[in-house]
Parts: structure tokens; C-alpha cells; sequence
């Protein structure tokens, strides 16, 4: 093993997504990730706190994907008109990770303790769109159903968006969700 490389995180990553889609989430231990990766055990900890976090590392810049967007629209917007380019800016941070997305939501889709990890992950994502439209004024009410409402949105975008049959990019399919949930409630 080399005793350095550039990149162990993103080595680490590749890793230990190749790992369990190989051989499942289970069946793969953070000596095997580190090994694949040409790391050590104590180098793998020094980045993620245990295997499942590999996973959900970049979760925490989509939310925050969303929450600068829904911040940086104008205070006079209403909710639909806040929450378009905080969704786009949510699509915008996956672009290009289509490839990714598919092989890692293949695995999430694999393991009950994976899939309430990531519906963990959307409930905060919920809880901090819900407290920037508190923030715009919104009641709680409105600014809770409002929120839910958006995350409905890019779940529903980005199941279509990673199957393998949809051409279309993130933000195109993003805009078409939020536009049938527009045209369901109105």
C-alpha cells in the first residue's frame, strides 16, 4: 500500500459504492472499502463516521443546494415562486452524478436501515425548506405543506430522472413534476 495518495476520500467513496453493488451493503465491511481503496481503517474513520455515511456525504450540499436558492429569491416571491428555483438548484447539485445516483439509490433500494437513512435525509431536508418559508412569512401550516410538497416533487423527479429509459435531464424533469403538482392543486 502506498503511504499516500491524493484523494483518499473520493478513492473511499468509489470504493466502497463499487463494494455494494457488488457484493451489498451488509457483506461489505469498512476493512474491505479501505482496502479497495489502498487506505487504512483509520484513514477511512478519518472521513466517515461508519459505512453508511459513504453513501449520504454529499446530502448535506443538497440541502443546502435548496436553502440558498429559496434565501436568494426576491421577499416579495410567494412560495411557488421561491420554492421553482430551490428546486432547480437541488436538480442543478445531481446533474451530473446521474450514473452515481442510479448505482447508489440501487443500493439504498436494497437495505431497510439504508432507505430510513435516506428518508431521515429528505425529512431534514423537509424541516430546513419549511423554516426558510417560516422565515418568508409563511404560517407554519403553509410553509410545512408547501415544503412537503416541493420534496414530493424532486423525489418523484429524481426516481424518474435515474431510470434508465428517461433521457431527459434533472432540472428539465424537476420543472415538469413541480408543474403537475402546480396544475393537481390549482
Amino acid at each position: 500500500m502506498a503511504r499516500w495518495q491524493p484523494d483518499a476520500r473520493g478513492r473511499l467513496m468509489a470504493a466502497a459504492l463499487e463494494l455494494y453493488d457488488e457484493r451489498g451493503f451488509e457483506q461489505t465491511t469498512v476493512a474491505d472499502i479501505a482496502e479497495r481503496a489502498g487506505v487504512t481503517e483509520r484513514t477511512f474513520f478519518r472521513h466517515f463516521g461508519d459505512k453508511r455515511e459513504v453513501l449520504f456525504d454529499r446530502d448535506g450540499g443538497l440541502q443546502t443546494a435548496f436553502v440558498e436558492a429559496l434565501a436568494a429569491a426576491p421577499a416579495d416571491a410567494d412560495a411557488w415562486t421561491a420554492l421553482a428555483p430551490a428546486l432547480d438548484a437541488g436538480c442543478d447539485f445531481l446533474a451530473d452524478r446521474r450514473d452515481h445516483a442510479r448505482r447508489r439509490q440501487r443500493v439504498i433500494d436494497a437495505t431497510p436501515g439504508l432507505q430510513e437513512r435516506e428518508l431521515l435525509k429528505l425529512a431534514a431536508l423537509t424541516a430546513a425548506l419549511t423554516a426558510g418559508l417560516r422565515g418568508r412569512g409563511l404560517s407554519e401550516l403553509a410553509a410545512g405543506v408547501a415544503a412537503e410538497a416541493v420534496v414530493g416533487a424532486f423525489r418523484v423527479a429524481f426516481t424518474r430522472w435515474i431510470d434508465p429509459a428517461e433521457d431527459r435531464d434533472l432540472r428539465t424533469v424537476g420543472r415538469a413534476a413541480l408543474a403537475e403538482l402546480r396544475a393537481v392543486v390549482s
